[in-house]
């Protein structure tokens, strides 16, 4: 099996936004640069603590048509990359951006629930 990947002068600002604007689908490819290289995908939806590959399949097919990743076979399973050389080239800087603005996110909501996750005020 093969899948299709836009090459890198196809890959359109809207679909790598669309693709990052969906939380799981940005988690995957923060993982994706975090980590480097190829992973297959048991490893991804492991680590994301995801248990349902048939609902990743749509998320895989979105970010791979994209051209966020790419998605090759290897034996039974898929190995995914980040397709960060593509993204930079195709749009210096917005890949860097989405993965910095999702990193201050991630620490906002952290800082706001506190260490047990229960948000409240100190009162005055």
């Amino acid at each position: 099996m093969s899948y299709r990947h836009p090459e890198r002068d196809q890959i359109r600002v809207d679909a790598v936004l669309t693709a990052l604007g969906n939380p799981l689908r940005l988690s995957v490819v923060r993982l994706l640069d975090e980590t480097g290289g190829d992973h297959n995908c048991t490893s991804v939806l492991n680590t994301l603590g995801v248990s349902s590959k048939s609902t990743m399949t749509h998320h895989w097919r979105v970010l791979r048509e994209s051209g966020v990743i790419r998605q090759e076979p290897s034996g039974r399973e898929n190995l995914l990359s980040l397709r960060r050389e593509d993204l930079d080239a195709r749009y210096p800087g917005l890949l860097e951006a989405v993965l910095a603005g999702s990193r201050a996110d991630e620490g906002l909501s952290t800082s706001a629930t506190g260490p047990t996750g229960a948000t409240g005020s100190t009162g005055a």
